[in-house]
């Protein structure tokens, strides 16, 4: 719920205040943008969207609606973060993709890069798959929590290395339906609302 004495929206969540950071239509905006560019970039081939469950789902599906050429989807599933607010450091594959992707276009579709550590394993991963090409979508990313170097192709958001919630993205399974991106308020004195 919207806190009448300020004039940014906040949700509470497990018990923390959380500050709006991305509305509704600053997100919609830029997965279209995002939509039209990867339609122009991958003109005349079907590229297979691969979505990192469970935070790229919401993500994902506004993606390849903004997408106009025919493209496929699959789905595997990390885990790295359990219910806590930081990376354990260990990356475990909880679903692997169904998909056959040798010779195909790969868009790996994520959620949010921070350490790099998922994104650099899925990259790993697909790549032993022998497919035409790995590319990467992610919506957000911390360049200042990025230790791995990885490869991001189409990024929406660059964002401060701050914990977020909302479309999609979780605090030990909750705030996944929200549909703005929230910061932890604790953290969001003087943080500008993005861009």
């Amino acid at each position: 719920m919207a806190s009448p004495a300020s004039t940014t929206p906040t949700v509470m969540c497990r018990g923390e205040r959380f500050r709006l950071f991305l509305d509704e239509a600053t997100i919609q905006a830029r997965v279209r943008e995002l939509g039209r560019q990867i339609s122009a970039d991958y003109a005349g081939r079907r590229p297979i969207l691969i979505g990192v469950l469970n935070g790229a789902f919401m993500f994902l599906a506004d993606l390849m609606r903004a997408i106009d050429i025919d493209c496929e989807v699959d789905f595997l599933k990390l885990s790295s973060y359990g219910a806590q607010k930081v990376s354990s450091g260990q990356v475990q594959e909880l679903k692997r993709i169904d998909a056959d992707v040798r010779g195909r276009d790969v868009l790996i579709v994520e959620d949010i890069v921070d350490t790099g550590l998922s994104m650099h394993y899925m990259q790993r991963l697909l790549e032993a798959h022998e497919p035409a090409s790995v590319r990467t979508v992610t919506l957000l990313h911390k360049p200042d929590a990025t230790r791995n170097d990885v490869q991001l192709d189409y990024v929406a958001f660059e964002i401060p290395n701050l914990f977020v919630i909302g479309y999609g993205l979780d605090y030990g399974q909750l705030a996944r339906n929200l549909r703005e991106i929230y910061i932890l308020d604790e953290e969001a004195t003087d943080v500008p609302a993005g861009d």
